[in-house]
């Protein structure tokens, strides 16, 4: 049922102790819950993926969908900056740049996903979101408390999440890990790049390289067959069309009208939705130890997006 505003709520409003809703904002939420969603079940598509093809044959293929899908989506974007013209060289050399790290992210991340699962894949991708802010220690810029604490809580998830109990960190895992330090520093080029070009013109290019760098490497160290193709066509329909082309424009348009904390919450929930797709689609389980491993890297992150100085 609609509430009717009364003159008694307007005058509270004017008077700054309640705040108008705002139904823009909660259409952006709900762009950031599904992006989180598409994102965090895309984990799986990329492992049922690679029971057909190779790690490099499989992101060539979902990241050249992703750039060509998101081609109409440049002609109809208003770029952020007045001086953002076409592909420019600005854009260009931002998206190279962008692309061969996010290259060396999602061939580790796909690499890993042969030896662990889909939740803890996840899990330890969204690392980056406390590495970030200590990477800000080296340039003078520090976290302050959320970002101590999500570190502290990140790395004592990452021990009951990853390590066994012979002190070694499971092959995947590893993977994983060191593919997040790439996924950190992607983050921090395209934070300083979107400002600055248009969003989705740089996101097109990065994914053109991207998929360009895999294929060359498929070339070289994988064979690749019909059948091989057909099998995996729906997980890279859905890791190419949707998690490349839609989720992306989703957060885009989004991000446009959701408060930042809104955002980082609702984006964090990705880990959370990996996991559970992994367990409905693939049947695969968390122990006891490696929940609450999940539940700690996951307060990592909050404190590291929220509790900012």
């Amino acid at each position: 049922m609609r509430k009717i505003m009364t003159m008694g709520d307007v005058g509270l409003i004017a008077k700054g102790y309640i705040q108008p809703v705002d139904l823009r904002v909660y259409k952006a939420n709900f762009f950031l819950l599904l992006t989180a969603v598409i994102w965090g079940s895309a984990f799986v598509a990329q492992r049922i993926g690679m029971g057909h093809i190779g790690p490099f044959t499989y992101n060539g293929i979902r990241f050249a969908l992703g750039a060509i899908m998101l081609l109409p989506v440049v002609r109809f974007w208003d770029g952020t900056a007045a001086t953002d013209k076409g592909f420019s060289r600005k854009v260009i050399l931002g998206g190279i740049l962008a692309g061969i790290v996010m290259f060396a992210g999602a061939s580790l991340q796909q690499i890993g996903l042969i030896y662990t699962t889909a939740g803890k894949a996840a899990f330890i991708t969204g690392l980056y979101v406390v590495m970030i802010p200590m990477i800000g220690c080296f340039r003078g810029d520090k976290p302050g408390a959320g970002g101590w604490i999500g570190a502290v809580f990140a790395v004592s998830g990452l021990y009951l999440l990853s390590v066994t109990e012979d002190f070694t960190l499971a092959p995947g895992d590893l993977w994983e890990l060191i593919g997040a330090f790439f996924w950190t520093a992607h983050m921090l080029i395209l934070s300083r790049l979107s400002p600055r070009v248009n969003p989705v013109r740089l996101a097109c290019i990065q994914a053109a390289v991207c998929s360009f760098l895999s294929l060359i490497i498929a070339v070289f160290t994988e064979s690749v067959t019909f059948d091989s193709l057909h099998g995996a066509m729906i997980p890279i329909f859905y890791g190419g069309l949707m998690s490349v082309g839609v989720a992306y424009t989703l957060q885009v348009v989004a991000q446009r009208d959701a408060p930042p904390v809104h955002a980082a919450i609702i984006l964090s929930l990705e880990a959370l939705f990996a996991a559970l797709a992994g367990w409905l689609i693939l049947d695969e389980t968390l122990t006891f130890r490696a929940l609450i491993g999940c539940i700690l890297m996951l307060s990592g992150m909050m404190a590291a997006q929220l509790w900012h100085k």
